[in-house]
Formats: C-alpha cells, structure tokens, sequence
C-alpha cells in the first residue's frame, strides 16, 4: 500500500500497521550503528562516498547558510557540507539515538562538534519553526519513513523562501537487464555481508527489500512537486543505482 492510503505500510516486503515501521526502523539502525560507515564502503566499493561529493557539487554550500540533515545519522552529509562552507551551520536530525552517537563521536575526532547540533525525532513531524533552514537534505534515509509524502511536506515548511531540499537515495536503472544484474548482486551479495561484518542479516536484507518498494526516479519527483517544491530536477548516479533529486521552496 502506498504512503498514505490507509493504516498499513510496507517494512521491506512485509505488510505493517504505520503505527510500527518507525520503530522497526529504529531497531534497524541501532543494530547497525556501530558498523553503518563501514557497510556502507564494503557494500558500495567506496562509490557511495562519490555520490555523496556530487550531491555537494550540485548544491554548492556556502558560508552562512543553515543546513538540516535529516536521517543524517552518523553525520557524513553534514560534515561535506561544513568543509565545504566553514561559516555554515549544520543540525543532525535522526530518529535513532546510537546513531547520533556515533556521529558525535566522529564530529569530536574531526573537529567539527561547535558548528553542529544533534536532535533525536520523527522526520514527519520535525521539531522546528518553519522557514527556518536553507538546506534540507536526507540522505540514503527517506524511503525509510513511514509516509515519505508527510516528510516532503515538513521538508517545505522548515525551509525559507528560496531555500533548497536535496534528496539522495537509490532508485532504479532504466535498462531491465542491468536491474536483474543489479537485484541478483543486492539480494545475494548484500545480506551475506551484512552478516559478516555487522553480524545483523535481517537488517541489510530489509535494506535491499525497501530500495525496491521506493518510486523510480520521476514518481518521486511528482512527490516533490506536490509538496509545493520548484524546478524539481534529478539526475541519475551510477546509471540510476542512485539518483539525486533538487526542488526549490519559492
């Protein structure tokens, strides 16, 4: 069922009552905290750390600008944003306390701890005064919520006028070869590793089964749209292992 439609949703390929998937989500990320950076190099062979270069190429940070990183986790998207704009400001917003720990932690060892703040909460219902960042980013973080349209809502109303959301998050290659290739990998590939460095199977197989219940590329950006967002444009990564999503609040 989709985001929205009734009182059940999807937890990877099961059916859930929406009351749950949070909290399953959150047992998901504490399990893998400790290990989340580390899975995400092995899983992706370092590329992840090249998307993430050019969502910051694409959105250019500058000095003075505040940024909300939701579903940031253990702060990576933060931290590209900070070097790249000293001046800025950046909050961490996650629902899962270990991995905000984790973040603050490596924040510490960088430096970087006077110019972040970290909040726990739901990104559904963000705990700020509208109109009150520039940035909004969410990375690898929003097929995971439970109504990703209420997100993209709280989305536009923190941002200020002329404020900016980047969303990146895997999709869906465009040649079906290339997606049976990619699902055999995913599927096979994935959940074993998952075991073998994180000890936690369940948790990756539910991150491979919820990559492919998320819209492809141009149903998300008709989500984006119907949250108010301008000029909404994406541009697809690895041929569409991932894809970067840009709107406008105007």
């Amino acid at each position: 069922m989709s985001d929205g439609d009734g009182q059940t949703t999807h937890f990877g390929f099961q059916t859930v009552d929406e009351a749950e998937k949070a909290g399953l989500v959150e047992g998901v990320f504490s399990s893998v905290a400790s290990r989340y950076d580390i899975m995400n190099d092995v899983m992706s062979g370092g590329v992840h750390r090249l998307w993430k270069d050019a969502m910051m190429d694409w959105l250019a940070p500058r000095d003075g600008q505040q940024l909300l990183d939701v579903a940031g986790g253990t702060g990576d998207i933060s931290f590209r944003f900070l070097k790249r704009a000293p001046q800025a400001h950046a909050t961490v917003f996650d629902m899962t306390a270990s991995m905000l720990e984790a973040g603050r932690e490596r924040a510490d060892a960088e430096e970087l701890s006077d110019r972040l703040d970290w909040v726990q909460g739901d990104a559904m219902a963000l705990p700020f005064e509208a109109n009150s960042f520039d940035v909004y980013t969410i990375s690898f973080g929003i097929r995971n919520v439970t109504r990703v349209q209420d997100a993209l809502n709280e989305a536009f109303r923190v941002l200020r006028p002329g404020g900016r959301l980047m969303v990146l998050e895997f999709s869906q290659l465009p040649n079906p070869l290339m997606q049976w290739a990619y699902d055999r990998y995913s599927f096979n590939v994935i959940p074993t590793m998952g075991q073998a460095i994180a000890q936690d199977r369940d948790s990756y197989q539910y991150l491979v089964e919820s990559i492919r219940q998320f819209p492809d590329q141009e149903s998300f950006a008709q989500m984006i749209r119907r949250a108010g967002f301008e000029q909404v444009k994406y541009r697809n990564l690895s041929m569409g292992i991932a894809a970067l999503h840009s709107g406008w609040k105007l």
